[in-house]
């Protein structure tokens, strides 16, 4: 595609993964620190083509080492506007991932880079040929960019430096959608910007939930469908309500389900166990069912330790991703926190029990007052026992779920009683202790012979002092 590169690059190589034992150098990635960004400035801002390195070149690394980058673009052009932003920063991740020999994975601050040994072998010695060809595929693809220039940096704390700065750019655009909500807008926007990793996976970005990756709002979908009708983010009509709470709209049905290949024909985008979104691979949190106390917990990737379920991260995050509906486990970005109709439809912050210290103090402001005290972390407990002992010493909202659930039982094993009374007619009385909780009691048909009948109970708690089986007159 380029002659005067020392690598390929075509969007057949998206998707390559450069294994450890294949890498030459690891960039970012949660064992360093890094980020991409983009700025939109004036024309007479930026030399176009520029390129300017802080810290050691690709050269100057050994071997199988790890070091920080932060990617600074600055483009220009009559047709860009800050709100591009974000979908222009969000394309770093595919065209980087045209290179072959380089693999990029995320987003924002949580980017993660490796060269392959391979692609040192063949001539790939600095960061300046990946950033001048990242440059010439930004104005191939993205015709409104008129200029571009970028820097790169691998000194840490310079890199820890215009870190601060970027957090900043991020907050601003997040805290854009604050005050719209799905019901104000009769257009979501979908993404398939991930489909090289996630074949079926579809991103609905709507007012009140953030793409997966953290990085494309609503306003940012508006933006590229805009300027680059053509492209991986583009609108899609609401159409009718099926579910408010749940968030499940036909017009968004009817386009995952062509999107998919027919993977799947129904979202709803504020479930987290009936029909839930799709999840990518490049998701920002895992949320975790824990069965153990009906509750959901929450993992991010800054949390290298395991959860109370005994998984880290990595773990989940691999039977989370992929572009399928996974129940139990659902990838989000961390803004989807900040939402009023988070996980709405399975009882919001009410069900949260458990997410790391780090990811908490992130959202703390977002989270409901009465119940911030009461969602664990792994200050507060290591296990599924003392997460328990926890919810109940804090009397958190979850409990009240455990009380329903077991008044369900006990109106479910009452009526499994009236079946056998119904079934078996003529029985005399038979002591409570035959029937305890699992097991299995063959009893006699009164006046008959052979065959009876077996009563079974499963995973139930019953408290029963005798059964008196009457004879219908």
């Amino acid at each position: 595609m380029a002659d005067e590169f020392p690598f390929e690059i075509s969007p057949m190589f998206e998707g390559e993964r450069v294994r450890k034992d294949g890498m030459y150098v690891e960039l970012a990635g949660p064992k360093s620190k890094g980020f991409e960004l983009v700025k939109a400035v004036g024309m007479d801002e930026i030399e176009d083509g520029k390129f300017t390195l802080i810290g050691p070149d690709l050269s100057e690394m050994e071997e199988g080492s790890r070091h920080p980058i932060a990617m600074i673009y600055r483009v220009a052009g009559e047709l860009v506007e800050p709100d591009l932003e974000a979908i222009v920063e969000r394309r770093n991740h595919d065209f980087q991932n045209y290179i072959q020999g380089v693999m990029h994975l995320n987003q924002r601050y949580d980017i993660w880079i490796r060269v392959s040994k391979d692609a040192v072998k063949k001539g790939l010695n600095s960061f300046e040929q990946v950033a001048k060809a990242t440059m010439m595929l930004f104005k191939n693809e993205l015709p409104f960019i008129e200029k571009i220039e970028t820097t790169y940096i691998t000194d840490l704390a310079e890199a820890e430096k215009e870190l601060e700065a970027a957090m900043e750019s991020y907050k601003i655009r997040d805290e854009r959608t604050r005050n719209l909500h799905d019901e104000d807008v009769d257009v979501f926007y979908g993404c398939t910007l991930c489909q090289s990793f996630a074949p079926t996976n579809v991103c609905v970005v709507t007012p009140d939930r953030i793409s997966l990756c953290g990085a494309i709002n609503w306003f940012d979908g508006r933006a590229a469908a805009k300027v680059d009708p053509e492209g991986p983010q583009f609108a899609i009509e609401k159409g009718e309500v099926i579910d408010a709470v749940g968030g499940e709209y036909s017009g968004v049905n009817d386009l995952a389900k062509s999107l998919s290949n027919g993977e799947y024909d129904r979202i709803k985008i504020h479930s987290f166990f009936e029909f839930p979104h799709t999840s990518c691979g490049c998701f920002e949190v895992v949320g975790f069912y824990i069965p153990e106390v009906d509750g959901i917990g929450w993992v991010d990737r800054d949390f290298t330790a395991t959860a109370p379920n005994g998984l880290p991260f990595s773990t989940m995050a691999g039977q989370t991703g992929g572009g399928k509906q996974i129940v139990g486990f659902l990838g989000i970005g961390i803004n989807y926190f900040r939402s009023p109709k988070f996980i709405e439809a399975d009882g919001g912050w009410e069900r949260v029990v458990w997410m790391p210290k780090n990811l908490k103090d992130k959202v703390l402001v977002d989270i409901p007052e009465d119940i911030v005290d009461k969602i664990a972390t792994e200050e507060d407990v290591t296990d599924l026992e003392s997460l328990k002992a926890f919810l109940i010493g804090k009397d958190h909202p979850i409990l009240e779920r455990w009380v329903e659930e077991e008044e369900e039982e006990e109106e479910e094993a009452e009526e499994a009683i009236e079946d056998i009374a119904a079934a078996a007619p003529g029985m005399m009385q038979m002591p409570a202790q035959a029937m305890m909780a699992g097991a299995v009691a063959p009893m006699a048909m009164a006046g008959g012979s052979g065959g009876g009948v077996k009563v079974i109970l499963k995973n139930a708690k019953v408290s029963i002092d005798r059964i008196i089986i009457k004879k219908s007159e």
